[in-house]
Order: C-alpha cells, then structure tokens, then sequence
C-alpha cells in the first residue's frame, strides 16, 4: 500500500442459520461438487465513468475478517467486486492458529482465486490456488505469483476461494486483505510450453519421476533446480505436478533437451485422496473441488485421458488428512505405490496393489500397473527417488505414457539400479514386464531375473499365491536369479529387491520392484 490511503474494515457476515443437519450443508449433493459458502461482497466504489479520480495514489485496499465454524464447507466464497480499469489484484490473508488439545485438530486455511467467469466446477474461471503455501499473491497480465496465472484483470465479481482444510472447535479467525491497482493492463505473454518429443534412443528403457513440486505449489525448488536435479539423478523424463494448479506449464523455458522430456501435468488434491493427472495437454486444468461421495471422480478422470493423460491415484495409503484414497480403482490407469524413501505406509499400497493383481487375474479383467515416485518438493527430498523405468518405443510423451498404461515398466530406487525380468517356455516362446507368456497350464515356465545396483539385497519372486521363492543376490548386488513353475502354479510372478529388514516385523525396504508377467493362455 502508497500514500495515506487507509484501509476499510468490514466483518464477514456470518453464515445464515440453515435447518439442515451439518451433512446436508456439507454438500451432499448427486452430480455436483461439494456446495460453497458465500460471504457478502467486497465492493470497491468507482466514479460513473470508471476513473479512479478519488484515488490519487492509483490504489485501493478492503480488508474483511471473520469467524468461520466446525463444520463449515469445504470453501468459502469471498466475492470482489472488482471495476474497470484494474492493473492488478493483490490478496493477502491471515488466520489465528487456535492452540488444541493433544489430538484435536487446529487450524489451517488454504487460499486461491476465481476470475469473472465464475467458480462453477470445469475451472473456467480459475486463476491460481496455493493452498496453505503462500499467505500473499498478485495477478496481472503480464505476470503473476507462482501458482496463479497471468492475464488481465477484468472487470466484474471475482471470487477468493477459502479452503478450511482443518478447524478448531472453537473456530477460525480470519482476515483477508485485498488490494485493487490501477493503470494500463500490460501484453500477458504466449506461454511457451515443453516439447512433446526428445532426442532419446530409440526403443528403450527410460528412466522418469512423475510427481514433483516446485515454488509453483508447495515446493521449494524453482523449475531450474529440478531440471538439475533431474539429470543429476540420471532421469529422461519428468512430469510437473503441482497441487491444484497448471501455472508451472509454462515455466520450464530453455530447460528441456535432447537428454530431457519434461510432461505437463496437475497432482489433483481433492478432500478425499490425491491423483497425479501424468501427460496432459499443457494448459489443461483440472478440478479438485469434489468428494467421493459427489460421484464426480469418474468425470474428471476421463477429462484428463481426453487431455492424452494418465489418472494415477498417488500415496493411497499416506496418512495426512485428506491423503488417503478414497475414490476406488476403477478409473486407474496406473497407481503410485512407492512415494518417496520406502515406508510402512508404502508397504501397504504394495500389498493392496497385489491383492488388486489377484482379484484381476482371477476375473479376467484388466489389471493397473503400479509405479512410484519421489514427491519431491525442497531439500533433502530425493528427486528420483523413486524413479519409474518405462519401456518406450521412443522418448515423447505418447510413448511414455502408452508404456506405462501398459505395464511395461519397474520401479527402481535410483539410477544406479538396472533390473532385467522375464519369463520363458513352450516353444521358446517370451514375455516380459507387463506382457503374458501363452503357454499351457502344465508347461514348464522358467523366470529370470537380473540384477545390477543392488549390494546387500534379495530378490523376491511373487505370485497370486504369495512369494514363491526368495534367494539372496552375490555381494556386489549384480546377479541373475531363475526359478522354474508353471501356470498351473502361479497366474502371474512380479520381481521385488528388498534391502535387509529395517523395522522389526516387516519385510526389509524396497530397492526396485516389478510389474507381473502373466502366465497361461487365459486373460
């Protein structure tokens, strides 16, 4: 703020009292997403004629502080109503950290922006949300905070997006401060987004981590320092992934290459689970603003496969509020069951993941691949760690994508660690990850597996009736393991490489992992 303009303060009105039980002003509602409260408007008056002549100093600030209660909606609609003439639309915002009880939930409060056209699901009028990353941010044409896209400011009601992720049972105290600046407009510049296609090497193995933050949500890493720390962790490709935004699409200028693929993408942050939208068209957003009870998931998953995308439920089982994945598999093409540094809960999304393999070979229905990724989001997260090595008929983003939808792919805990997997017999018949050996149910099947990169470690052989066979690899962690079965025996075998147990009553820390080979003629 310049000059001597004070700021006006005005109380949000509070919440009128509804007749319904607190389920039914939640939103549950059939089709919809979940419904939003609207506060009364923030009006900035204006000379008949639109001029600004009343403020000399070309600025106008309102401030607006309430209350918000348990129980309230999932966002609050805070309307501006902004005039003609407007440069830039800066928004700052507090809220009071309520101290709770050991085991009760406090405060937080995630923040972002509707333009004119409005907050109806689809995202036609989104223009930025950094959730509880940033407590300030600007737009205007030619340029905005990360996470918020530049482009005019155009007249009429916008719409501040208020996300009570958590709230004390004593409420939460919040004040939001606005700021209207008045002048010219400005050019807003053609975003340059990444190209689809790299140099690569012919049909190859292909090394990408596809859930990464950067300054554009919550991370801490600008789009330089991951492409750094990309090809310092020997990676081909990557894929942006910010929480509920695309505003990094068009950040990676002069930062792709022959040795670098960079896909656009959206992690998907929704009350009810999180989902890596992996590919998409760049410049495609896609809504978050839903709950599994909606029944809206369905829509959207399929509004990023026509955007040439994958829908990867990502960490299902993490245990923040809002992480778990509560939507099902249906719409899956892939699932993220190693996020970052191998833990419990990952260990749990493995064996969800095999019990899904299980319950799909025995229906003869399509199976979901899994794959992991690192999360990174600042120092000393990994990038990379873990990495999803995809078999490409070249490096773009139609054939990452078509390998990983397929199957035809392993997880690896870095660069340094090369697995070979496959199965063999009939009349020399092959198959390799994600494909089928079509053998007869008594045909004797041999499965190997090689293995560089992996000191210390075993390998684990599992099938849809458990692991079947386990040996310990030679020191150096370079090796070639076989095991013999038949279809009879096992529907399919999946590789693990597992370092020695690290927490007293589960197996030992994943090294790399395999999607199956399917055995027999069925499927």
């Amino acid at each position: 703020m310049t000059g001597s303009h004070t700021p006006q303060t005005e109380q949000a009105p509070p919440a009128p009292q509804d007749p319904r039980p607190p389920i039914a002003r939640r939103g549950l509602l059939l089709g919809t997403a979940v419904t939003a409260l609207t506060l009364g408007p923030v009006s900035f008056a204006q000379a008949s004629d639109g001029s600004t002549q009343d403020t000399p100093d070309g600025e106008r600030t309102r401030t607006v502080r309430g209350t918000l209660p348990p129980g309230s909606p999932d966002f609050v609609h805070l309307p501006v109503e902004v005039p003609r003439g407007v440069r830039e639309i800066a928004v700052s915002y507090t809220y009071t950290r309520t101290p709770v009880p050991a085991g009760t939930q406090g405060n937080a409060l995630d923040i972002g922006i509707f333009d004119e056209r409005g907050t109806e699901p689809g995202g036609r009028g989104f223009r930025g949300w950094s959730g509880g990353a940033r407590t300030a941010f600007f737009i205007r044409a030619d340029e905005a905070t990360p996470g918020y896209l530049a482009g005019p400011v155009r007249a009429g009601t916008w719409h501040i997006a208020l996300g009570p992720y958590t709230v004390a049972p004593e409420g939460l105290p919040y004040e939001v401060t606005v700021t209207l600046r008045f002048g010219p407009s400005g050019t807003t510049p053609r975003p340059v987004y990444p190209p689809e296609r790299a140099r690569g090497r012919g049909r190859a193995w292909y090394r990408g981590d596809c859930h990464l933050h950067s300054v554009h949500s919550d991370g801490r890493r600008t789009p330089a320092e991951i492409a750094a720390a990309a090809r310092a962790a020997g990676l081909d490709f990557i894929n942006t992934s910010e929480h509920n935004t695309i505003s990094a699409h068009g950040a990676w200028g002069g930062l792709w290459g022959d040795d670098l693929l960079i896909l656009t993408g959206e992690e998907i942050t929704t009350r009810n689970g999180h989902v890596v939208a992996l590919g998409t068209d760049p410049g495609t957003f896609v809504d978050w603003r839903y709950r599994a009870r909606d029944n809206r998931f369905g829509h959207y998953a399929r509004a990023v496969r026509r955007a040439g995308g994958l829908v990867v439920p990502a960490h299902p089982h993490a245990t923040c509020i809002g992480c778990h994945w509560k939507f099902g598999f249906g719409e899956a093409d892939a699932v993220e069951v190693w996020n970052g540094p191998y833990t419990p809960e990952d260990e749990i999304s493995l064996a969800e993941w095999d019990n899904a393999l299980v319950a799909s070979v025995r229906a003869s229905k399509p199976w979901v691949p899994a794959m992991g990724n690192s999360d990174a989001h600042r120092e000393p997260d990994r990038v990379g760690l873990p990495q999803t090595v995809v078999l490409a008929e070249e490096l773009s983003r139609q054939a990452i994508t078509a390998g990983i939808r397929a199957g035809h792919s392993y997880v690896a805990e870095s660069s340094a660690v090369t697995l070979s997997f496959g199965a063999s017999g009939g009349r020399g018949d092959h198959a390799g990850i994600g494909e089928r050996l079509r053998v007869d149910a008594h045909t004797p099947v041999t499965v190997r597996l090689e293995v560089t990169g992996a000191p210390g470690c075993t390998a684990h052989f599992v099938t849809d009736q458990g692991t079947l066979f386990t040996t310990t690899l030679p020191a150096s962690g370079a090796g070639a393991v076989e095991w013999r079965t038949t279809p009879a025996y096992a529907a399919y075998v999946r590789a693990e490489v597992r370092h020695p147990v690290a927490v007293p009553g589960l197996p030992g820390p994943l090294a790399a992992l395999t999607n199956p080979v399917f055995l027999g003629d069925e499927g």
